[in-house]
């Protein structure tokens, strides 16, 4: 395995050094992402983010406006705050301890040990997805891997496995194995460097290990939102939504929005009255609807052009032009409001 990754590893940025903090940046960004996602994400924020110290000495909003559309932005919530804690300590470090690493915002056991191993090659094993797969294909383990008690055999495999003196390595290179060839679908068995190894392969059972995880069944729901439009082409943006949805909006900036089961027109309309104490009536013009897709919910994005002859000023509120919304932080699914009206589908992102 080490022979086969020193040789055949992929030339990825967070690779080019030993430095914790892009180690760290990495893997945060890689939770339940893929690669290509990250990609041009990670390099933008090292830029402006260069150091721990540059991280937490930066508002939380500038933060959050580079991550704008990788989602699941309590991530990097987590992360400025845990950049915030390690700046205050004298080293200014990603702590070398497990116990340390554990008790910043964020780091659970997988990144921890992620971080220390690739980093310090501290010896602890990692246990993800890509690498339980590959585990539980050596030792031909059925089922759900994600059953607590498979789950801790596969830790203590992964941990038995583990070469003292090469932690970095032996753990990125399990990683690489269920990246690139021990995939989900149709792994490339023939070009497995431990294929004589692995029982699945020798019971034909590879595309049957691991078991497929039941899903949630899909929950289907409507937002509708509000682009109002004053006569110089600004709209207004809110932070205290009808729709508060932590996931889908993730507590960022976002038009004026609301869960409608029925009616949404007439939902919607309702919910512009309360917030913004508008007078008289409100006309709004339909505009194509967009899917969104949030872990288990499946969303249908519905959003109405609101042309007002003056936006109101109100707290918690921006008015800004169009397509200038996203100098905010602003989440994908606004974007895909945003991008409603074709003059918005370009947005100033300087």
């Amino acid at each position: 395995m080490l022979e086969w990754f020193r040789a055949h590893q992929r030339d990825l940025p967070w690779r080019a050094s030993r430095d914790p903090y892009r180690i760290w940046v990495a893997e945060v960004m890689l939770q339940q992402t893929r690669i290509a996602a990250v990609m041009p994400y990670y390099q933008r924020f090292l830029d402006r983010f260069p150091d721990v110290q540059s991280l937490a000495r930066s508002p939380q909003s500038e933060v959050l406006k580079l991550w704008s559309g990788l989602g699941y932005y309590s991530r990097a919530r987590n992360l400025h705050s845990a950049a915030k804690q390690i700046a205050a300590k004298p080293a200014s470090q990603f702590p070398r301890e497990l116990d340390d690493a554990l008790a910043l915002p964020g780091i659970g056991a997988y990144t921890a040990a992620a971080v220390l191993s690739i980093a310090y090659d501290v010896p602890l094993a990692v246990l993800d997805g890509n690498v339980a797969r590959v585990l539980a294909r050596i030792n031909a383990i059925r089922g759900d891997l994600r059953v607590p008690k498979t789950w801790s055999t596969l830790t203590t495999t992964a941990t038995r496995f583990l070469p003292q003196d090469s932690a970095s390595d032996w753990n990125q290179s399990l990683m690489e194995l269920g990246e690139v060839i021990c995939v989900p679908q149709s792994p490339r068995c023939t070009v497995c460097p431990v294929r004589r190894w692995c029982q699945a392969y020798a019971l034909g059972l590879q595309n049957e290990i691991p078991a497929a995880r039941k899903t949630r069944a899909a929950i289907k729901v409507k937002i509708t939102a509000a682009i109002l439009l004053d006569p110089e082409g600004r709209t207004l943006l809110v932070q205290d939504p009808g729709a508060h949805d932590e996931v889908l909006f993730s507590r960022m900036w976002q038009f004026p929005a609301v869960e409608a089961r029925q009616r949404p027109k007439e939902t919607l309309a309702a919910h512009l009255h309360s917030i913004l104490n508008l007078n008289g009536a409100l006309s709004l013009e339909p505009l194509p609807a967009a899917r969104h897709g949030v872990t288990f919910r499946s969303i249908a994005l519905l959003p109405f052009l609101a042309r007002v002859s003056q936006i109101p000023k109100l707290p918690r509120t921006r008015i800004l032009p169009l397509n200038a919304i996203g100098k905010l932080p602003i989440s994908s699914a606004t974007r895909k409001i945003a991008a409603a009206i074709p003059c918005a589908m370009q947005l100033d992102e300087h």
